[in-house]
């Protein structure tokens, strides 16, 4: 017998017919002798009309008042499957996030979980009894609603595994498991068996939008097994796992793309001491975070130009920002924002050498001019004009051996 969470996204539950599917996937996991706790989204949709009616009831909203709005999405979805189940024979409670209960911090919108209480929880799973959860939401010091952010209930669901200790967190969505790349881009694209907690955290982080970045993270450091499959096929899914599960590595495991990147241009900066510190202090304190970096300095060392990334969303911010610095002078400010970051991940590359020095003939053989490079153990990303990003997952894809065969 297992413990496992499952857990739905938003398509998932979209319809009362996508509900009843659910149940019947969660009653084949009961009938193999599992324990089940199942923790769910808001229909798909549900969440943005409800963003939408609460700016329009006060758009200087409270955000006490908004977390207990947004929260209501998941409440319907996790009530309806608890009584599909039970329709088919399965005993079958629901649970908010204040019932386990879910405790967390009193940010707003954005909360962080301090701790779960699983005790009650337990004691139904050991009593047969599948705990249908409410994800994104959780409560208070103060005994208030809070929501963890969009895509939250990957982070409740993991957050929950380990509360449970459970043997694996299965995450159910619109995919059929994590891609070697985006297979809309490239049709040769291939499923992945496993990944490690690192790369996939790489790729979140890099635009792949089948796991939330915040539920990667907590699962490498509880050590919970992660499954990603698809709600809508009965085929194996991707595991994600610790390294050392892997036992032959690949040496690239996949191609990211980030669309959502703008570059910004500091010209004839006077280059001294302490310099950089004075112009990436005040983005840090305005919350923008800054990614890839290249300084070029001039032939007699008296001045350097600065570029970097930073989120597109960020950019008029982080302009802003910048004109504001009287202190530091500069000849002029450059923003750009048809550029796009490519990436290619694996934690293969940190024994076998020769990997940016093929992606950059790569890139080269097909014209693509690279602007900024930025590295890491398991990373080489790069920046290049938007116009070619297509092209360049397609050819670094297949100068990596990762095409279906």
């Amino acid at each position: 017998m297992s413990r496992i969470v499952m857990k739905f996204g938003g398509t998932s539950v979209a319809n009362m017919e996508r509900i009843r599917i659910v149940a019947e996937r969660v009653k084949k996991e009961t009938e193999a002798g599992n324990q089940v706790a199942v923790v769910v989204s808001a229909m798909s949709g549900t969440t943005d009309q409800l963003v939408a009616w609460t700016a329009e009831a006060s758009p200087l909203h409270d955000a006490r008042e908004y977390d207990a709005v947004v929260s209501s999405g998941e409440q319907i979805t996790a009530g309806l499957l608890a009584l599909a189940l039970q329709n088919i024979d399965v005993s079958a409670r629901s649970f908010l996030g204040w019932q386990v209960p879910i405790k967390t911090n009193n940010n707003h919108g954005s909360a962080r979980i301090k701790d779960i209480d699983a005790t009650l929880m337990i004691d139904r799973l050991e009593d047969n009894i599948v705990c249908v959860m409410a994800g994104f939401q959780g409560v208070s010091d103060d005994n208030r609603i809070t929501t963890l952010g969009r895509g939250g209930s990957d982070t409740s669901a993991v957050a929950l595994a380990a509360a449970l200790k459970a043997d694996r967190c299965d995450i159910y969505t619109d995919v059929a498991g994590v891609y070697t790349t985006d297979p809309r881009i490239v049709p040769a694209a291939r499923k992945l068996d496993k990944i490690t907690y690192e790369e996939m955290l790489e790729m979140a982080s890099l635009g792949a939008k089948v796991l939330q970045t915040r539920s990667v993270a907590m699962a490498m450091n509880h050590g919970v097994r992660l499954q990603v499959l698809s709600s809508f096929e009965d085929t194996p899914g991707t595991l994600v796992v610790d390294e050392d599960e892997i036992v032959e590595k690949q040496v690239v495991s996949g191609i990211a793309y980030a669309k959502n990147e703008a570059k910004i241009t500091l010209v004839g900066v006077e280059n001294t001491p302490g310099i950089a510190g004075e112009i990436f202090g005040p983005l840090a304190q305005g919350n923008i975070n800054v990614d890839m970096i290249i300084q070029n300095i001039s032939e007699d060392g008296k001045k350097t130009a600065l570029t970097f990334t930073v989120p597109e969303n960020d950019m008029d911010k982080a302009l802003n920002i910048l004109k504001a610095m009287g202190h530091v002078k500069y000849d002029k400010l450059i923003s750009d924002t048809n550029v796009v970051k490519i990436s290619v991940i694996g934690v293969g590359m940190r024994s076998h050498a020769g990997i940016a020095a093929r992606m950059f003939e790569t890139l080269a053989k097909k014209g693509i001019n690279i602007q900024v490079i930025s590295t890491s153990e398991i990373k080489i990303s790069v920046l290049i004009r938007a116009e070619y990003y297509e092209l360049a997952v397609r050819a670094l894809h297949t100068a990596f051996g990762l095409d279906a065969k």
